[in-house]
Formats: C-alpha cells, sequence, structure tokens
C-alpha cells in the first residue's frame, strides 16, 4: 500500500507535526489536547482515536523511560483506509507522570498512528532506538524546532540504510 519512504520516521514526523507546550495533567488529557492539534484522520474520528490510545494505555503505560511516552492505538487504525500514517512529537508544558518503568516524568511524547501492525511495530521499534541515542535525546529534551527534529531523524536513517 505505501513505499518504504511512507514508513521513513522522518516522512511520519513531517505528516504528523510536532507540537510545543501542549496542555495536560495526565496522559489522557495530553493525548486528547495533541490529537486535537494533528491533522485530522479521516478514518477515524478524534474521540475513537483517543479512547482507543487509552484502551491500550490501561494494559500498560507506553512511557518508555527517560521522559519519553509512545502512545498508540494497540490495532492499527487506518487500515485499508486513504489516511496515511503519521507521527506527532508532542512537548508538554509540563512533565507528566506517565507511569514509567523508572519514574522519569514524560517530557517527550511521540503519537503513533500506523496502517499495519508491521508498520507500526517497524515505527515503534526506529522511535525507541532513536530515543536511546544521547545525541537525539539531547535534541528533544532542549526541544529543538520540527526541523532540527526531523534532520537528526533523516540523518539516523540514512545511516542505518548505509550499513
Amino acid at each position: 500500500m505505501t513505499d518504504d519512504n511512507e514508513w521513513k520516521v522522518a516522512a511520519l514526523v513531517e505528516r504528523g507535526g510536532v507540537y510545543y507546550d501542549v496542555p495536560g495533567a495526565s496522559p489522557k488529557d495530553l493525548i486528547a489536547n495533541i490529537i486535537g492539534l494533528m491533522p485530522p484522520i479521516e478514518a477515524v474520528a478524534p474521540e475513537e482515536l483517543q479512547r482507543q490510545i487509552m484502551e491500550r494505555e490501561a494494559l500498560v503505560s507506553t512511557g518508555i523511560g527517560r521522559g519519553i511516552a509512545l502512545p498508540h492505538p494497540r490495532n492499527p487504525v487506518l487500515a485499508g483506509a486513504n489516511a496515511r500514517p503519521l507521527v506527532a512529537i508532542a512537548f508538554p508544558v509540563m512533565p507528566i507522570d506517565w507511569n514509567t518503568q523508572d519514574g522519569s516524568k514524560v517530557h517527550t511524547v511521540f503519537l503513533i498512528i500506523s496502517e499495519s501492525a508491521k508498520q507500526h511495530l517497524n515505527t515503534l521499534s526506529k522511535i525507541n532506538f532513536l530515543c536511546q541515542k544521547e545525541k537525539f535525546h539531547s535534541l528533544i529534551e532542549a526541544r529543538v524546532s520540527k526541523k532540527e527534529i526531523v534532520a537528526a531523524i533523516e540523518e539516523a536513517e540514512n545511516s542505518w540504510v548505509n550499513k
């Protein structure tokens, strides 16, 4: 349905956007506000998308530690739809308690909307890998511009291809 370039995290972030100082005192509030800022997704109503993300969150926290959370619906919501996958990056106004394994409060959220299980796992693993790298983690901690974030992701993805 989509080519490999469509699955590149940099392209997904370009599509989903980067949002600064997003209000919300809880994961539920923050996710609702992120959904309100993102480009509309024709395949699913905002309320339904939030419900599915919070349902997934109830299973186990998507807070991966080091101040990062990767919320997403349990099942792809774009299957069979014309909508394209995306990743929205959000920086909350204040760090949020997300029940992370390391107890850290979340300062960066990568909201992942996928079209298939394969694409979802691919995106999740790439973002998780990126966030473990000090150079990238420092960039998101500093809340650099969307342009800088996308450039850092592109640089990392190009280095993976060239190995």
